[in-house]
């Protein structure tokens, strides 16, 4: 062989075994195990357990006008149900164009309700029944999986993950685990918006409140966890979530704006809903505050209030017309927003849904409510994925029983590159490759 072939095709031998960094639009310069679809993916956790009946499958109209496509003649006007969101879908297409519909998706073990639904998406994981609802996850979440097996950038700069829940409860231990190796270091930012900025938050955290001896414990626990949430010198594991202090500066400041915002009204009043804005509408509203101002990788919320469905049905399909005008809504603020337009993959799914059967109330429409209570059809959902056509399949629809709860955390690690760095069966989840391209 001659000398310069010799040395060219051992160049070439050399070069490949080396794996070359991943360049990041942002400039960022790092090597990764896996590949990257896209830069940024939004979880919305929808609607705090609604049917299929009512959603996918369109039992007597299309209450979901802006996210799926009619099958049944669309929108019909019925008593209670009101008219004030719009009919046709925001920007004349609907989301399902946008992506691929799973139409009989499946939570399909554990308990049908709203913490162990979150947490099961969250995690990839089914729980037991030894599931806590008074603690974090007990494996992680697709923060840590997320910020830890990542590179150094984003390990260091919690800004780029986000929790934003629509009410409290046990939703403010979801950012991170309790699970050995990962825990506080490696969560999301949180913020319940809808108690923390509007103006009944507003004053309950502008006025001074007097704690009795019986909840000093109390008040330093909640204060511990805000301090170590927005980043402080408290220690991390004993906290929350830590910020750079640099970081810590821009968050204050954002969440300053948004206090001011919402003693002026709220923003979200410039949508025209008035006093049928909701918490889930508010909870959008200040979702796609935080992507605007921090882009972050990897941002989830969720959705609670047709969890009236348990005593008013008739508000219940009210709140998911407002939930499925929310989701187009911030689909359009994505695609409008420079950094995220073309390079964000959005996943809608209901946590459970409901029982086939209802239970003994009745609103006053006459319509029965309904319970989430482990039948088969409260394990019914959909899934709906949608991103650039260049990385998620257009309008695709899945019709047959596909995909689980726990395949969305292994599906948003394989999108945004990280999912081969994962230990093996930590997630129990499948990546939703027939939504992929």
């Amino acid at each position: 062989m001659k000398r310069r072939d010799f040395i060219k095709k051992a160049g070439l031998a050399s070069a490949a075994a080396f794996a070359v960094p991943y360049i990041l639009p942002s400039g960022s310069l790092f090597a990764r195990t896996g590949n990257r679809k896209v830069n940024h993916v939004v979880f919305c956790l929808f609607a705090g357990g609604i049917r299929n009946i009512e959603s996918v499958q369109q039992g007597e109209s299309n209450l979901m006008v802006n996210m799926l496509n009619d099958v049944s003649g669309g929108f019909t006007a019925q008593d209670g149900i009101d008219g004030v969101l719009p009919t046709s879908p925001i920007g004349g297409s609907r989301l399902q164009d946008f992506g691929t519909l799973y139409k009989e998706f499946r939570f399909a073990a554990g308990s049908t309700g709203h913490y162990s639904g979150h947490v099961t998406a969250m995690t990839g994981r089914y729980q037991d029944s030894s599931l806590n609802l008074r603690a974090s996850p007990p494996y992680p979440t697709i923060f840590e999986y997320y910020r830890k097996h990542n590179d150094s950038s984003i390990t260091e700069d919690a800004t780029k993950a986000w929790w934003i829940s629509d009410s409290l409860g046990p939703y403010p231990l979801l950012n991170y685990s309790t699970y050995a190796g990962y825990g506080a270091d490696y969560g999301a930012n949180y913020i319940q918006a809808t108690s923390l900025i509007n103006n009944e938050g507003y004053d309950a955290i502008g006025l001074p409140k007097t704690f009795s001896t019986a909840n000093d414990a109390l008040a330093a626990e909640l204060k511990g966890f805000c301090d170590g949430t927005f980043g402080s010198q408290f220690n991390a594991s004993q906290t929350g979530v830590i910020n750079t202090p640099e970081n810590k500066v821009i968050i204050k400041q954002f969440i300053d704006e948004m206090f001011q915002d919402g003693l002026a009204g709220g923003g979200y009043n410039s949508w025209g809903f008035g006093n049928h804005m909701n918490g889930d509408l508010r909870n959008v509203f200040y979702a796609e505050e935080v992507l605007k101002k921090f882009q972050p990788e990897l941002t989830v919320l969720n959705m609670q209030d047709v969890d009236v469905c348990h005593s008013n049905f008739t508000g219940y399909c009210n709140n998911l017309r407002r939930a499925d005008w929310g989701v187009a809504h911030l689909w359009n603020t994505i695609q409008s927003t420079p950094g995220l337009a073309d390079d964000t993959v959005l996943i809608c799914v209901p946590e459970h849904g409901r029982n086939l059967e209802a239970n003994t109330v009745v609103d006053s429409y006459g319509r029965p409510a309904f319970d989430h209570t482990n039948d088969s059809t409260s394990r019914e959902i959909f899934s709906l994925v949608c991103g650039p056509s260049s990385v998620i399949n257009q309008g695709n629809v899945v019709t047959s029983v596909e995909g689980e709860s726990i395949d969305v955390a292994p599906t948003i690690a394989n999108l945004l590159g990280f999912d081969v760095d994962i230990p093996t069966n930590m997630m129990t989840g499948s990546v939703l490759n027939s939504a992929l391209v």
